[in-house]
């Protein structure tokens, strides 16, 4: 039996650096004053065709959507953000007059997609959205967060923003974009769609013969109202008083279809590792009121391709012999070290065979190995895996831990660390 195809295991240095972030990105978040929230691994597949929009690749090409045995259509969560907000109307926390709703998440997410570097079909995302601020200075802290993050992981980034405007201009835009495009043949079939129901998806687009053609399109900076553009210099003005370097990218709209203003992303050598930004009229199209929100989610496993962990010193003790009559021996003497960090190979194995196991396999500070020769004369072999020094000592030493003498004329200090 395999896996299935884009789905892996998370194991090895890959777990371990899995641990390493979510302790660090978890950490970051709470000191902002975020809370973990958990939602449903399966939704209705309306919750995402109404937020992430009909013309994204998610909705169009990747969910793993299906009707389960009451008929209804549901789908596995491709992306966080639209779960959060459908609990945050259920739970009628847009009727708290007020409220600062701040939460983060953490959990696998799932799209159909080819499977590459960083990209896979069942992935793990992090997350945080905050709502119930319009304010610009909220999108900055939510940049500076994700800044802090990155930072604590040492990973380097660069983060790209945009500001896709609001109603009053964003419509202006949109109408002045789609007239180009459909004065353009060369476009791919998905951007042929896209124009006359959103066209801010074609700058989005990845296909060559249609990046060709985006760059003769009207730019969207250039068209935001007077509102949009003084929040987004603002934003910029904040974040450079905050030493974090940015690029303004004009064809930056994000992959999903309820951003409006602020959007962002965090990008190393080409890989975009985190995104969000503000979408103030998500909860009202989900039936709450309008409520103000903006967040980011971060793509773990692309994340894990850029860390580096430390290597942990090595601990505890691997047991190992060469004679089958010495395994009821060798329990015992890992039985000595109990509440200590113990490997055991249980089979027998050549000496050699078991000192290249502790060494490579395990994390183990000191080898205790039986051979022919301890087993005759009831000894034992310890071997120090960090300066290969070797020393042998009775078995009744070694258990009891009373080190009065040894056969190699090594320190009783020395045997008494063992």
């Amino acid at each position: 039996m395999q896996n299935l195809k884009g789905m892996p295991d998370l194991r090895g240095d890959d777990a371990k650096k899995y641990e390493l972030f979510m302790e660090t990105a978890s950490a970051i978040v709470k000191n902002y004053g975020f809370e973990y929230i958990e939602t449903p691994i399966l939704e209705e597949t309306d919750l995402y065709q109404r937020t992430a929009g009909e013309t994204s690749d998610i909705v169009g090409k990747e969910m793993y959507s299906f009707i389960d045995k009451s008929g209804d259509d549901i789908s596995l969560r491709p992306e966080g953000t639209a779960g959060i907000v459908r609990s945050f109307v259920q739970n009628k926390l847009d009727r708290i007059e007020g409220l600062k709703y701040k939460v983060f998440y953490s959990g696998p997410m799932f799209r159909y997609e080819q499977p590459q570097k960083g990209r896979f079909r069942q992935f793990r995302q992090f997350g945080a959205e905050s709502f119930g601020n319009s304010k610009v200075y909220e999108d900055f802290l939510i940049i500076t967060m994700l800044q802090d993050i990155f930072d604590a992981l040492k990973v380097d980034v660069v983060l790209k923003i945009n500001s896709l405007g609001c109603d009053t201009c964003n419509v202006d835009y949109r109408d002045s974009l789609r007239s180009f495009l459909e004065t353009k043949e060369e476009l791919c079939e998905d951007c042929v769609r896209r124009r006359g129901s959103n066209p801010l998806r074609a700058l989005d687009c990845k296909v060559d013969k249609c990046k060709q053609v985006i760059k003769g399109a009207p730019l969207l900076e250039d068209n935001i109202c007077a509102s949009c553009s003084i929040d987004f210099g603002k934003l910029k003005s904040l974040l450079t008083a905050a030493n974090i370097k940015f690029e303004v990218d004009s064809t930056l709209v994000r992959g999903l279809d309820y951003y409006n203003q602020t959007a962002f992303e965090f990008l190393k050598d080409g890989l975009a590792l985190a995104g969000g930004g503000r979408y103030d009229k998500l909860v009202s199209e989900l039936g709450g009121k309008s409520i103000p929100a903006v967040g980011f989610g971060i793509g773990i496993e692309r994340v894990l391709t850029f860390l580096e962990i430390e290597k942990e010193p090595r601990s505890g003790y691997f047991f190992g012999t060469s004679m089958p009559e010495a395994i009821d021996t060798l329990f015992k003497l890992a039985a000595s070290r109990k509440g200590e960090d113990i490997f055991i190979e249980d089979k027998n194995r050549a000496i050699i065979k078991l000192f290249k196991i502790a060494s490579n396999k395990t994390n183990a500070k000191y080898a205790i190995i039986i051979g022919k020769e301890e087993y005759e004369m009831d000894l034992v072999t310890a071997k120090d895996l960090d300066s290969g020094e070797e020393f042998m000592f009775s078995v009744k030493e070694f258990i009891e831990r009373k080190i009065n003498k040894t056969l190699n004329g090594s320190s009783k200090e020395r045997f008494e660390k063992i």
